[in-house]
């Protein structure tokens, strides 16, 4: 009888990766991880800590993950500190690691991958991955799955040719902005804090019209606070010194004054279009600002969107579901949808993370083709260095007890 061995997974985002991980968990794996069938498995996701998350609000009496403390009330980074432990303490024979080191950063990478090294004496690994940076160099037996058939095959490392770039230029906007400012946020000594826990403190940080920055820092350092100030959404804002786009804020501005001016991407933002539109429609409803398309588009309207869709190689695509798209290929439109107006500045915030190195390749030619085809600003957010982008200039955000300082490279 074969012994259940540690695993590093590579997957591309083309495959059902829920199917996979069901088909494990089942007893339902084939060829190499058959060993598995006949032993107690949990998964390790950021999905399986949302949905243990939704029970602590749905069932009062589910016993808290740490003393009486719910799961809910620490940070992102202990959440899955705490959850691993529980994980743990249900004393499986086997944990499937769905993509763990995503949203970490560097530091807590290194931690997590030791602490995996260590659980390894006792408990059997399988860690699904979309990075070949992610392996887990103690883990011997490296395989990648290139379809849904889930055929385990040697790694390749070949480089990923360029795919993207069909056309020369960007397409043009239906309407110029009028943006005459050439300083589009500045922030002069701007502090956060709450309930007198300090965020951030004294934060100087000016960017202008057609740069491309990176913003990076550790976990909980403040990043999603400043893009929070940056878009309107926080009124701790208010009283501080600092100007979005040309004016001063608090100075009778409405959010949407602020809002109109940037085009925004998150990776939670593609499940807020669960309804069945296609791909045409979730980029054309990127011109009215809304979670998919309820106004008529113009002759237009269309006309750009076909040239974005052919930019990126998805014209053909154009009428299937959004939400059966490859993850890969929901982020690309998503990305396009925040930029078809050119706005003057976009917020790209963790847009790589859950790819494939594919997949990442295209999005950063995407972000590149930016940079060079428009006056766009770029905010990009991430804790990886992508060799192949090349930001302006970082804003690093430096833990201290009274709040991140802002270091400029």
């Amino acid at each position: 009888m074969q012994t259940a061995t540690h695993w590093n997974i590579l997957l591309s985002n083309q495959i059902n990766k829920k199917e996979f991980i069901e088909n494990i968990l089942s007893g339902n794996a084939k060829e190499e991880l058959t060993p598995f069938n006949t032993l107690k498995g949990i998964l390790f996701s950021d999905i399986a800590i949302d949905q243990f998350i939704q029970k602590e609000f749905r069932y009062i009496e589910l016993t808290a993950i740490d003393s009486n403390r719910k799961l809910s009330t620490f940070s992102s980074g202990q959440r899955k500190k705490k959850f691993l432990q529980y994980c743990i303490d249900q004393k499986p024979d086997f944990i499937i690691f769905d993509n763990p080191m995503d949203h970490l950063d560097q530091a807590s990478r290194v931690e997590l991958a030791k602490a995996l090294e260590e659980m390894a004496s006792h408990i059997t690994i399988i860690q699904l991955i979309n990075r070949s940076a992610d392996l887990l160099p103690f883990i011997s037996n490296n395989r990648q799955i290139n379809s849904d058939a889930f055929v385990l095959e040697n790694i390749s490392h070949k480089a990923h040719e360029n795919k993207i770039i069909s056309q020369s230029g960007i397409p043009h906007p239906p309407h110029a902005f009028e943006q005459t400012e050439k300083v589009l946020i500045q922030m002069n000594n701007v502090s956060v804090s709450y309930q007198e826990r300090p965020i951030v403190k004294n934060i100087n940080w000016t960017i202008n019209q057609g740069e491309f920055w990176q913003l990076i820092g550790p976990n909980g350092s403040g990043k999603s606070t400043l893009l929070s100030l940056i878009n309107g959404d926080n009124p701790k804002g208010y009283g501080q010194d600092l100007y979005l786009f040309g004016r001063k804020k608090g100075s009778g501005e409405s959010v949407w004054d602020i809002k109109k001016n940037i085009g925004y991407f998150a990776t939670n933002m593609t499940s807020l279009f669960t309804r069945n539109h296609t791909l045409e429609q979730m980029i054309l409803s990127g011109f009215f600002d809304s979670i998919g398309l309820y106004d008529l588009p113009t002759t237009l309207h269309k006309k750009i969107a076909d040239e974005w869709l052919d930019l990126i190689g998805m014209k053909h695509l154009k009428n299937k579901m959004f939400k059966r798209l490859s993850v890969g290929q929901q982020r690309l439109a998503m990305i396009v949808r925040s930029v078809l107006k050119h706005p003057p500045l976009v917020i790209l915030d963790e847009p790589v993370e859950g790819l494939d190195d594919e997949s990442v390749a295209l999005v950063c030619q995407l972000i590149n083709l930016l940079k060079q085809e428009s006056n766009m600003t770029i905010v990009y957010v991430s804790h990886r260095i992508e060799p192949n982008l090349a930001p302006n200039s970082i804003l690093e955000l430096i833990p201290s007890e009274e709040g991140s300082i802002g270091i400029i490279k």
